[in-house]
């Protein structure tokens, strides 16, 4: 083999030296340049909602900007509609989602599926909007036998407190419809439609819906206020994904500062916030929710941070006494850490925490 001059040698050398630190070097520029962007970049957080009154934190804090003010321009804000609680779990677990307004039943499924690992309870949102609205001609619950009555969804919120209500009374249902009260699962946009027609001959259904069926011709059987002490029951609470709270809890204490932010506005400015819903849902639908209609519907409901545990634990309850779940060990579900600071720092009451 010929041997390469020394001179060759050294300056062979010097360039493999000279070349691996130039590589070197940028490849540290690079690592520091994606780190500082990564850094500078904001923070996206996906955000899930119903465009509908028992919403209305979410619908009011999304349309008149509160949750952006909140999160600051170093969070994307990001926002998405569902009309049913399990598309918006499965958008959770998919990881496509990692915050929503929910309600309970959703809640606890979400929690019990993940083994208590999925989500977490951050606030509260609101409490009532719920009513049986039947029949004129029905006056009393007996007279509900072998009547059809609907609810928004198999094992939703409605439905279990409507098979409780009624097993409470005597009266037996089945998953299949069948039993002395005919149950028939049907999305809301229909029973409106389906009572006025005669083939439902009532609802257990949220807000606006009972104000619908009541302007149909319905009468208010049962509001479901009356059967919760101090009539209050969770009906929309604010859950996060617990992989987002570990990653970002900074986020999530000013997305609960835009929660408290949008009830308070909810509940001192409650004609700007009814015009601010009719408004938002006109924006998503095409169509915006009349005004009279929302207002109708508004005191059957109270806007509060307090995600009233205790309805949910009893809503479960209920559940598994209509055969419609397994009990569930909700230990862990709910932090209320950062809903307390706010609160706290504001001069408001504390919500206990479970």
């Amino acid at each position: 083999m010929r041997r390469l001059p020394f001179r060759r040698l050294v300056s062979l050398a010097t360039l493999a030296v000279v070349g691996a630190a130039t590589l070197g070097s940028t490849a540290a520029c690079g690592d520091d340049t994606d780190d500082a962007a990564g850094k500078a970049g904001p923070v996206t957080l996906r955000l899930g909602y119903f465009p509908n009154i028992t919403h209305a934190p979410a619908v009011v804090g999304v349309e008149k900007g509160i949750f952006a003010e909140k999160l600051g321009s170093g969070v994307k804000l990001e926002t998405k509609t569902f009309n049913a609680g399990p598309a918006a779990i499965e958008a959770i677990f998919s990881g496509a989602l990692d915050a929503t307004y929910i309600g309970p039943n959703p809640t606890v499924n979400a929690f019990s599926k993940s083994k208590g690992e999925a989500v977490r309870v951050v606030s509260g949102a609101a409490s009532g909007g719920v009513a049986l609205v039947v029949k004129p001609t029905i006056t009393s619950v007996e007279q509900l036998r072998g009547k059809k009555i609907a609810t928004p969804q198999l094992g939703n919120t409605q439905d279990v407190a409507l098979r409780y209500w009624l097993k409470e009374k005597g009266l037996k249902t089945t998953k299949e419809g069948g039993g002395d009260v005919k149950v028939v699962p049907q999305e809301n946009a229909q029973t409106v439609d389906t009572f006025a027609s005669g083939a439902i001959d009532g609802a257990w259904v949220p807000e606006p819906y009972v104000s619908r069926l009541v302007n149909a011709g319905g009468k208010v059987l049962v509001d479901e206020r009356d059967l919760w002490p101090d009539k209050k029951f969770v009906i929309t609470n604010l859950i996060v994904s617990t992989k987002f709270l570990k990653a970002h809890p900074d986020v999530v204490k000013k997305l609960v500062e835009g929660q408290v932010a949008a009830n308070e506005f909810v509940n001192t400015k409650p004609d700007e916030a009814q015009q601010a819903i009719s408004d938002h849902i006109g924006k998503i639908t095409g169509k915006p929710l009349d005004v009279k209609l929302i207002k109708q519907a508004w005191p059957t409901l109270e806007f509060t941070n307090d995600p009233i545990a205790s309805s949910l634990k009893t809503g479960l309850d209920h559940a598994v006494a209509v055969e419609l779940t397994q009990p569930v060990d909700l230990n862990g579900l709910y932090d209320l850490k950062f809903l307390n600071e706010v609160l706290k720092a504001q001069g408001k009451p504390e919500v206990t925490q479970p």
